[in-house]
């Protein structure tokens, strides 16, 4: 039997060894660690499959769509698909129209919710902290409440059925988006407004020179969420709006089979689905790095 016990440096007794918990604790990590990339690998590739499907239905035949056993890759791809579509339907004049929708809506978020979040965070006045938790209970009302009296509002305008009304109400501001601003420049120190008091600069030139910079991660959140929110509206433009030259990509692709009653044309379909997501992707992925600092910066606020 082989001796376990070393003897003591000090005493001569024999002690048993301590146990070397290292590795065990090292192994545990790297355990961690790889069940958390395939957790996470799998809940990507459960996210991204309904893209994927779609994009490669788009690109198959009549024949190929409900082939079994599927197939993910087109063999060959049907680009003509994506042609038809504009053949169908006016498409390029319903992303036009959603472009010029968002773009509008987008730039009056970004400027007067910046303007009301740094009057919440960085301004004083009688009320301010009551104002700002009534504009945010605004939150917890559902937006199918407020939308007769929205379409009844737009109807006195004499907005409706008008790029006014998908462009105007949402133009000043909303609760969420003052909320985010407040929050992200309330962790911007104090003393950058002291010391531009101090070489006299006003509060406007505060706002627009030395706030409003710092607050580039904070904007491109904002802008993610709002163009993000506009884009995909369906309930807002399909109240509003009753002619086809007006209408949006999400109305376009709910009428994208009005005409057609024998059949739906699913590859067409898809490929407009596919053209009606791309731009959204593509702005995600330039904007990354600035959405994801904003998204772990917006929350630091609270002085």
């Amino acid at each position: 039997m082989i001796n376990t016990t070393i003897p003591d440096a000090t005493t001569g007794t024999a002690v048993a060894p301590v146990p070397h918990t290292y590795p065990r604790r090292r192994f545990r990590k790297v355990g961690n660690k790889i069940f958390a990339y395939v957790v996470l690998t799998l809940m990507s590739i459960i996210s991204i499959f309904p893209f994927l499907w779609t994009v490669s239905t788009s690109l198959k035949g009549p024949g190929e769509i409900f082939a079994w056993p599927p197939e993910m890759i087109p063999n060959p791809p049907v680009w003509s698909n994506y042609a038809q579509v504009f053949e169908t339907l006016p498409f390029g004049r319903f992303f036009l129209n959603t472009i010029i929708y968002t773009t509008a809506v987008t730039i009056g978020q970004l400027l007067f919710c910046s303007l009301a979040g740094y009057a919440f965070a960085r301004l004083r006045f009688p009320g301010r902290d009551p104002i700002f938790y009534l504009y945010l209970a605004t939150m917890m009302i559902p937006a199918s409440v407020t939308l007769v009296p929205s379409f009844i509002l737009m109807r006195w305008f004499d907005w409706v059925n008008t790029m006014w009304a998908m462009t105007i109400p949402g133009m000043f501001g909303s609760a969420f988006g003052t909320f985010l601003m407040r929050q992200f420049m309330l962790s911007l120190p104090s003393e950058l407004d002291d010391a531009a008091i101090v070489d006299g600069a006003s509060k406007w030139r505060i706002y627009w020179q030395i706030i409003l910079p710092l607050s580039k991660p904070a904007i491109a959140v904002l802008a993610v969420f709002t163009i993000t929110a506009v884009w995909n509206d369906f309930v807002w433009p399909l109240v509003m709006l009753h002619d086809r030259e007006l209408y949006t990509l999400t109305l376009g692709l709910a009428s994208f089979n009005a005409g057609m009653q024998s059949y739906t044309f699913w590859s067409g379909l898809m490929a407009a689905a596919t053209m009606t997501i791309a731009p959204l992707i593509v702005i995600f992925i330039f904007s990354q790095r600035f959405f994801t600092e904003g998204i772990s910066l917006t929350g630091m606020g609270g002085r």
